[in-house]
C-alpha cells in the first residue's frame, strides 16, 4: 500500500487446469498501492472509479463500463477513489 487501506473481496468463479486461468468477480475499496501485473487480465469493470497509471506515465481512467487489458508484465500505481467491482479472466 502507498496510500490508504483497501480491502479485497469478490468470488473465484472458474479456476482452469493446474490454476492458470480464472474468472471472477472482484471488489475492491479506495486506497493506492502498487501492481504488477503477473498474467494477462481482462477486465469489465462494474461499478466505482479508479485510476492506473503505467510506470511510462500512460493514465487509464476506469469508471462503470469500462473494459481494460493488463497483459502481463504491466507495472504501475492503481488509485481505487470509489470501490470498484469488476468482472475478470487472467490468463
Amino acid at each position: 500500500m502507498v496510500e490508504g487501506a483497501s480491502h479485497t473481496s469478490g468470488l473465484v468463479l472458474h479456476k482452469g487446469p493446474e490454476g492458470r486461468s480464472e474468472c471472477g468477480i472482484w471488489v475492491c475499496t479506495p486506497g493506492k498501492w502498487e501492481c504488477h501485473v503477473t498474467r494477462d487480465e481482462f477486465c469489465h469493470f462494474l461499478a466505482g472509479r479508479c485510476t492506473y497509471v503505467h510506470e511510462s506515465g500512460e493514465v487509464i481512467e476506469i469508471v462503470p463500463d469500462t473494459i481494460a487489458f493488463f497483459p502481463e508484465g504491466w507495472r504501475g500505481v492503481c488509485t481505487v477513489h470509489e470501490t470498484v467491482r469488476k468482472v475478470y479472466m487472467i490468463r
